[in-house]
């Protein structure tokens, strides 16, 4: 298969209509991404469980779809997704404890399933509660194992630029019968 050789012989018509398809397709995957950031009231709706912290309730590579409406309150032993200041990634643990304060502010304590202590070793220093502004997201649902592709192409770089490589070259030579 000869992929320049496919470029060349397309006119130019041919070419700008498939450079239009491909931006059309990065284009609707991004709306889409933004209307479920509405919908769910998320940030991130979709995350994928990359540690084995919360076996057995989740694996590493499921894939969880979350809400965060802010009406709905915190309670314990719900599995909420969040993010620690000077960490990049979000952490997927459960709610151990809540504490309400009179003012109305919640603070609470989170664990993973599969550690030994609570989370106060990964919370920022001299931080020993969550606040709901830590919240990215609660588990509503998951895919398990869907995720694994996620963590392939992290672990490997070099597989995930040639598979976007692949489906890009793909979807630019592929014509319209």
């Amino acid at each position: 298969m000869d992929l320049f050789g496919d470029l060349r012989r397309m006119n130019k018509r041919q070419l700008y209509y498939q450079v239009l398809n491909f931006a059309m397709i990065v284009s609707s995957a991004l709306m889409i991404w933004k209307g479920l950031i509405v919908i769910t009231g998320s940030e991130s709706p979709i995350v994928v469980v990359l540690s084995g912290s919360m076996e057995p309730a989740f694996h590493r590579g499921d894939l969880l779809f979350l809400t965060n409406f802010q009406e709905d309150p915190i309670r314990a032993g719900e599995i909420v997704v969040f993010k620690v200041e000077g960490r990049d990634i979000p952490i997927v643990h459960r709610v151990l404890k809540v504490h309400e304060k009179e003012n109305g502010n919640i603070k609470f304590l989170t664990k993973g399933d599969n550690n030994e202590v609570d989370d106060r070793g990964l919370y920022k220093e001299g931080q020993n509660w969550l606040e709901k502004k830590d919240v990215v997201g609660r588990a509503r649902g998951f895919l398990p194992y869907v995720g694994m592709v996620t963590i392939i192409m992290n672990d490997y770089p070099k597989f995930k630029y040639a598979l976007l490589a692949i489906m890009g070259a793909y979807v630019l030579l592929k014509r319209e019968s």
